[in-house]
């Protein structure tokens, strides 16, 4: 089973087009400030991706904390919505972009009303709960962990074009983890 999953997120990984992710990471590079959100499992990757945006030293926050600031111009609002249509995700992109700020979207809906909210797009072409049951199921994995899986392993390589960008050393960034543990 493992070689199975394995195999379904490298073919994932491998439609996911380039010039879109190196356009993501230097919006995000090039942010004012960055606030996240993700629902259900989706939010855990987020969440892990914004701890690597902190290593780097990119100013970011995670929708819900007490500390996250107003969006405006020259902001970038992150958002993942695996299925397009996740409630929460709409209205804060909506919220996002009367404030100013610009919507990157992660779904594996490109058509979904999220996409059309969104600014720029980074679609990752993997079974969601959208389209787990019946014919349409693609992966021996259940409901979205193909699309949460793709989600960890495409912010990984993000935060290696981002160190790039930013000139982020290996240094640095471990300098930035937290003692509080």
């Amino acid at each position: 089973m493992f070689r199975t999953a394995l195999d379904e997120l490298g073919d994932v990984l491998a439609r996911v087009e380039d010039s879109r992710i190196d356009a993501a990471c230097r919006m995000l590079a090039g942010a004012r400030q960055i606030v996240v959100y993700g629902c259900g499992r989706e939010a855990l990757q987020v969440k892990g991706f914004a701890m690597r945006l902190y290593h780097l030293g990119l100013p970011v926050s995670v929708v819900g904390d007490m500390t996250t600031p107003p969006l405006g111009s020259g902001d970038v609002f992150l958002a993942s919505s695996g299925p397009g249509e996740t409630t929460t995700v709409l209205t804060l992109m909506r919220v996002a972009r009367e404030a100013g700020a610009t919507n990157l979207l992660l779904t594996a809906q490109p058509g979904g009303t999220a996409a059309g909210l969104a600014d720029a797009t980074l679609v990752i072409p993997a079974q969601t709960m959208a389209d787990d049951q019946g014919p349409r199921k693609t992966s021996v994995l259940p409901m979205g962990s193909v699309f949460e899986g793709a989600l960890f392993l495409l912010f990984e390589v993000m935060v290696l074009k981002l160190q790039s960008l930013t000139g982020a050393s290996p240094q640095a960034m471990r300098a930035r983890h937290t003692n509080m543990e």
